[in-house]
């Protein structure tokens, strides 16, 4: 937040190993000590929807970014219970997946994920495919996946996302943010995408 960072990201049930899970209490208490004016979301991996709606209860999110095999129904059926906007998380290799889910997402994130469907892998993805993807959804687009301070300025140039997502590219060891690398991610982002837009951290 002091950084300048528009929102902030709790990791919160995921079967995955992750240096950057917290408990789902924690992830309330985090939410809880944002400011006003800052995005709070809830990151989270759930087995079910019913599950995704449990912690989105407990942690009150603002938005919550749904990792995870989830039908554009489910997707909905989250949406309602929990009157919080959903996020799902698309790879860079799914644009059919991400047109599926466009009418029922407040926004796509495009991420690199791994074989279990979990970001956080450092890994870039293909930034034109990208951009045309984001020119033909209706939702949003946040981009992540492999975004440092050194590259996230061209990132957000190309695809001209919604918001940009960094996680591992701003970490002094994993699961420790080095501050120094976020506030220049933050300035660089920021220098990109323009004041109107938002930057995620």
């Amino acid at each position: 937040v002091d950084a300048g960072a528009d929102a902030v990201g709790f990791i919160a049930d995921v079967p995955v190993d992750t240096p950057r899970e917290v408990s789902v209490a924690r992830a309330a208490d985090l939410a809880a000590a944002a400011p006003p004016f800052v995005t709070t979301v809830l990151v989270t991996m759930p087995e079910t929807p019913e599950d995704a709606v449990d912690a989105a209860r407990t942690v009150t999110p603002d938005v919550i970014q749904l990792h995870g095999e989830f039908s554009p129904d489910e997707i909905g059926y989250i949406r309602a219970e929990t009157e919080t906007k959903v996020i799902p998380v698309v790879d860079y290799d799914e644009p059919d997946r991400a047109r599926e889910l466009d009418e029922a997402a407040d926004a796509l994130l495009v991420d690199s994920t791994d074989e279990d469907g979990g970001g956080g892998t450092g890994e870039t993805g293909d930034w034109e495919a990208a951009a045309d993807l984001r020119r033909e959804l209706v939702s949003p687009v946040v981009l992540a996946g492999g975004l440092t301070p050194e590259n996230v300025s061209e990132a957000a140039a190309t695809v001209e996302p919604f918001a940009v997502d960094v996680a591992s590219g701003v970490e002094r060891s994993p699961g420790a943010k080095d501050h120094a690398a976020v506030s220049r991610f933050v300035r660089n982002a920021g220098r990109a995408l323009g004041e109107a837009e938002e930057v995620y951290e």
